[in-house]
């Protein structure tokens, strides 16, 4: 099943290449973000069935970013992606009603928990 999804990360080469990902496995991107800040305002306005977000971004980082678009849309569908020690964010990934966490650099896993 074909998702519409808000990319969320700062670096601009990790947007492209989970973009990569997603439209080869068949889904649509709506929306691109490079902050947390910027992917509210683009929920808002996109209503995407999905939510990647990077955890540590500038200003706003991604878990409050997430906390938020849920705290507007209880139905929303959210995904962690870092690069970081995983097991450090779980329990806070849940806490917030994520529907995971992945490592970034791991495609098949992301795709996993989206729902390819």
């Amino acid at each position: 099943m074909s998702s519409k999804i808000l990319v969320v990360d700062d670096s601009s080469i990790m947007r492209k290449m989970l973009v990569k990902v997603f439209e080869e496995a068949g889904h649509t991107i709506v929306g691109m973000a490079s902050s947390g800040a910027e992917a509210i305002k683009l929920y808002k306005e996109l209503n995407p069935d999905l939510v990647t977000m990077d955890i540590t971004m500038r200003g706003m980082d991604g878990l409050t970013a997430a906390r938020e678009i849920i705290a507007i849309d209880s139905s929303a569908r959210v995904l962690i992606l870092s690069n970081l020690d995983e097991d450090k964010y779980r329990d806070e990934v849940d806490r917030i009603g994520a529907i995971g966490l992945a490592n970034k650099h791991n495609p098949d896993h992301i795709l996993e928990l989206v729902g390819e």
